[in-house]
């Protein structure tokens, strides 16, 4: 069974953990546009962004996207 990325979800996870796209970008050292465009599903995250973003949020990375099956 092969699975694909769906939305996502890190503006979800930025609003329930009480932090700003700037203070998550201050914390991942990525740029404000970076998390702005991962947040608006203008880019898709790297695994390595994924892991940095899991290990802010404390959460798993796949917990960062919907999933769906193809």
């Amino acid at each position: 069974m092969a699975y694909s990325r769906g939305r996502c979800l890190l503006q979800d996870w930025l609003d329930i953990r009480g932090l700003s796209q700037t203070d998550f970008a201050i914390r991942s050292g990525w740029s404000k546009r970076m998390v702005s465009h991962f947040c608006n599903r203008t880019r898709l995250m790297s695994v390595e962004a994924m892991y940095t973003a899991s290990r802010i949020l404390g959460c798993n990375m796949e917990e960062l996207y919907e999933w769906q099956t193809e």
